[in-house]
């Protein structure tokens, strides 16, 4: 049970002394500022999450878009369709960390939101030393089974070579992208988007100015581009760590006999959520193998879209992670109306975000064609999508918005089922379908299995919400502000992992005498 006791009346206090005083003043502030989304519009909350995390996720993808643009240039569509396939393995690897993070931020932000600094450290530690071992064996398992891996995703002749190549130099790099992102997670968590974004801004940065020098300067090619990768990624993870770490104070001595124990919070939101979005590169996978058949030209231009559309779409890709802290630090607040309002917001901001997005899309194709300079099946896909397939995106977001909203009212396996659910009926029968047409064909039947599933998953959130007891949220928070003065608030269990957040009972403090 937490109990979160309010100072009493000064007229009563035992102790009124000006030392007494100001630390208690420091202490409120440090909680204030560790659960700060449980105060404030919920729609600026999203809005600032979100768009602060989309900066840093735009700085993320950018790398990989800022690579594809390089190599273009090169001219070579077998270096593109290169860059598409190894692409596509790395998203296994992202997708694996950002499953991670989910169940970081989830856990920390929601041991914050209770007041319980001290183990949000300890399970802040234990998770980013349990995050380095897991990627470090999935870097190594990449490398020894890379010719069946890529035997698997339809590569062949020099397109293979090539890829080949590029990840024997930035596979076993994996793990500083798992530290920056397990850091950057935990700096969003206690509401410290700026410096979150500052961690993925400078990996961007790094590559935007090592790419050219060394894909041209140095004239290394696609090899250049993957030299540049490593490095960015080395500056991700120090940036990272310096924010988590020095300024944050996030991350405690790590306790290696209690390394388990602290890391099991974390893994109960995190193996579903890792399952949940390892959906995504399944059918990403899937639909590069269906593209392969129609040559590298159409490789290539499906490795254009998913490179543009995380850059494009970056806010509401950031939604999941900047969605998350608000509604866990809410859960561990007992602040189920906020909850509900959240999640609302977080909706409508995905269908204007969507709308704009494809306008600035439509209105931009021909020069992006120019960019990249897409010939054939390429400049074909570019034009389906950024014309009318664009729309799709709002499917997608809300799914993402589901999906946080799933994680973080312990129902990850909804996420799950409906991640995995796309990935599969949802992508598997419709591409195939599409594939008779050719490869905007491909394109099509993806669009329809996310609309689907997005529907569905959103629907879903919206029932798991409503049930949330709303009333007397909303009945303590009215009472709050006029009964803080003499009044504590047991939320049990707030932070253990309730599906229903918790009914609230208020209890009279005792006055002291004085």
């Amino acid at each position: 049970m937490i109990t979160l006791a309010a100072k009493g009346n000064r007229d009563h206090s035992c102790d009124d002394s000006p030392t007494t005083t100001a630390r208690s003043a420091m202490t409120s502030k440090r909680q204030v500022d560790s659960a700060r989304f449980v105060h404030g519009s919920t729609l600026r909350h999203v809005v600032v999450m979100a768009g602060t995390g989309a900066i840093g996720l735009m700085a993320v993808f950018a790398v990989d878009l800022a690579n594809l643009f390089y190599v273009s240039l090169l001219g070579d569509t077998s270096v593109a369709a290169a860059v598409g396939f190894a692409g596509t393995i790395n998203f296994f690897h992202t997708a694996i960390s950002i499953g991670m993070t989910i169940g970081v931020s989830a856990t920390v932000a929601r041991l914050l939101g209770a007041g319980q600094r001290t183990k949000a450290r300890q399970v802040a530690s234990a998770s980013l030393v349990l995050m380095i071992l897991i990627t470090l064996i999935l870097s190594a398992a990449t490398l020894l089974f890379l010719d069946p891996i890529l035997n698997a995703l339809g590569a062949v002749g020099e397109t293979r070579m090539l890829t080949r190549g590029f990840l024997l130099i930035t596979a076993p790099t994996y793990v500083f992208l798992a530290i920056g992102m397990c850091t950057a997670a935990l700096m969003r968590s206690v509401g410290d988007a700026r410096r979150a974004m500052t961690v993925t801004l400078t990996a961007a940065v790094v590559t935007a100015v090592l790419d050219p020098i060394l894909i041209f300067g140095f004239h290394l090619g696609l090899t250049g581009a993957a030299i540049s990768n490593d490095i960015a990624r080395l500056a991700l993870a120090l940036v990272g760590l310096y924010g988590a770490t020095r300024v944050n104070d996030l991350i405690a001595r790590v306790r290696f006999a209690r390394l388990w124990s602290n890391s099991q919070p974390v893994m109960k939101v995190a193996l579903p959520a890792v399952l949940t979005n390892l959906a995504t590169p399944v059918a990403s996978a899937y639909v590069t193998h269906a593209m392969a058949r129609f040559g590298a030209a159409a490789v290539a231009g499906q490795a254009t879209i998913d490179r543009i559309t995380p850059v494009a779409f970056a806010v509401i890709y950031a939604l999941t992670g900047a969605v998350g802290p608000i509604i866990a630090q809410n859960l561990g607040a007992g602040r189920a109306d906020r909850i509900r309002e959240t999640v609302r917001n977080s909706l409508v901001f995905v269908l204007l975000t969507v709308a704009v997005a494809w306008i600035v899309l439509a209105l931009a194709q021909g020069g992006l064609i120019r960019a990249f300079s897409a010939r054939g099946d390429t400049a074909v896909i570019i034009t389906a999508f950024c014309s009318w397939l664009v729309a799709s995106y709002a499917f997608v977001g809300c799914q993402f918005v589901a999906n946080a909203t799933f994680n973080n009212l312990d129902r990850p396996l909804l996420s799950t089922l409906f991640n995995w659910g796309r990935a599969t009926i949802g992508t598997v029968p419709f591409v195939a379908a599409g594939m008779r047409h050719g490869p905007v064909g491909v394109m099509i039947g993806q669009a329809a299995g996310n609309a689907i599933f997005g529907t569905m998953a959103m629907l879903v959130a919206y029932a798991v919400v409503k049930r949330l007891p709303m009333g007397d949220c909303a009945a303590l928070a009215n009472r709050g502000s006029n009964q803080l003065e003499q009044s504590s608030v047991n939320v049990p269990a707030a932070a253990v992992g309730n599906t229903m957040a918790p009914d609230v009972e208020l209890k009279e403090l005792p006055l002291q005498g004085g």
